[in-house]
């Protein structure tokens, strides 16, 4: 049989890209060269040419970075040459009204445009047996596939180098889309600053102050973009969050930070908090080895029910403790790991019941605090978790099989 050949089309050059696109097709191109022949392309130009070296085109989102009709049209033509498609989604197609995005992908109708192409494709795939339901049950789509995100173990990012450390350290790593995710530990980091104070440090990471503003003129409607200023971007109210409003911090440690500056004048190892500013996309996991348990909060609604459950599987390989909100999708792969308070031998998380987000985080960090054995504990048994069913090894193995499969058909 000759080799299958497969075109793979990132959506962009983050971590969308990394995860769903670069890292499984260029693993796939490395060890199943003698099965699966890869090219990747972000600019694929719209030519038909291009297309006629291929058996399978997989696309996340769109082929063409051009209009919407010119993907529908791409798609259409592929199929009646008899080039398979793939589209690969891992966001529900509209966001709550509170996302810093609704009206952007409200007011562009692009939540309308990824039905179109979800409809027409011959197949889908995505990121967790939750979201693959919700396709089929909204949109009447049987031919959904699931490929988790994924982790190779051997990039550099992955592997577990903590920096060790006399406080325990708690630590959050995200974008700029989760402030009322992050707001539901509020209280939570004030208490435990307050009653445990030279013992905690909390991290941030990802802190980033890039961006611009939008204004416009009362009177000519003219409108000019500026650069933003770092108090007006969301990580100076996440900051605040992990800081009690900076109130745990000396004036010196604070003026450096209201500075905005990347290196501090002195070392803050043992302050009680400690930025950790954004990186690049093949390093950014490098800020685990920072603090000892991870913290995911998340608010409980449909959108973040179907999206992905990254932040478990990135902390499983770096074999952090974690503290999450009990909601989907991290309930995918967590287990309450106490039981009546006491802590049981399945388990691998502190799950906070989203109706008791003020006790329940305060209670959790101070379980840690005051049995730091724990932590480690958890931490294994959530590698245990993740490091075959998330290894981008053996998620790139059903991928081939996939592929396979459907040429086969």
């Amino acid at each position: 049989m000759s080799k299958i050949r497969v075109l793979a089309i990132p959506s962009d050059k983050f971590g969308v890209g990394k995860f769903r696109i670069m890292d499984p097709f260029v693993f796939i191109s490395d060890k199943h060269s003698d099965d699966i022949h890869v090219d990747i392309s972000y600019n694929v130009e719209d030519n038909d040419e291009v297309f006629l070296n291929y058996d399978i085109v997989v696309f996340h989102t769109f082929i063409h970075q051009t209009n919407h009709d010119n993907n529908i049209k791409r798609i259409k033509w592929l199929k009646s040459k008899g080039i398979l498609t793939v589209m690969d989604i891992d966001d529900l197609w509209f966001v709550d009204q509170r996302h810093p995005m609704y009206y952007a992908i409200k007011n562009n109708k692009i939540g309308e445009m990824k039905i179109d192409m979800l409809k027409e494709v011959d197949y889908v795939s995505t990121t967790t047996s939750i979201f693959a339901k919700t396709i089929k049950d909204r949109l009447k789509i049987n031919n959904v596939v699931v490929f988790p995100n994924a982790v190779n173990e051997d990039e550099p990012q992955f592997q577990n180098n903590p920096i060790k450390s006399d406080k325990i350290r708690f630590g959050w790593l995200g974008g700029s889309s989760h402030l009322y995710d992050l707001e539901l530990m509020e209280n939570g980091i004030s208490s435990t600053h307050n009653s445990f104070k030279d013992k905690v440090q909390f991290v941030l990471c990802g802190f980033d102050t890039r961006g611009s503003v939008t204004e416009i003129n009362p009177e000519t409607k003219e409108q000019r973009n500026r650069p933003i200023q770092p108090m007006e971007t969301v990580w100076y109210k996440y900051e605040k969050f992990f800081t009690d409003n900076y109130k745990v911090l000396n004036n010196e440690y604070k003026n450096y930070l209201h500075n905005f500056t990347e290196t501090p004048p002195f070392n803050d190892e043992n302050e009680p908090y400690r930025r950790r500013w954004t990186k690049e996309i093949n390093s950014y996991a490098t800020n685990y080895n920072t603090f000892d348990v991870s913290l995911a909060p998340l608010v409980e609604s449909l959108f973040n029910g179907n999206k992905s459950q990254l932040k478990v599987i990135e902390a499983g390989f770096h074999k952090k403790a974690i503290i999450a909100s009990d909601v989907d999708p991290y309930t995918i792969d967590l287990i309450s790991a106490v039981d009546n308070g006491v802590l049981n031998n399945k388990g691998n998380a502190l799950l906070v019941n989203p109706k008791r987000n003020h006790k329940d985080w305060a209670k959790h960090m101070k379980r840690l605090i005051e049995n730091p054995n724990m932590i480690e504990d958890l931490g294994n048994r959530l590698y245990e978790t993740v490091k075959d069913k998330y290894s981008l090894k053996n998620v790139c193995n059903d991928r081939v099989q996939f592929f396979k499969t459907i040429i086969n058909k």
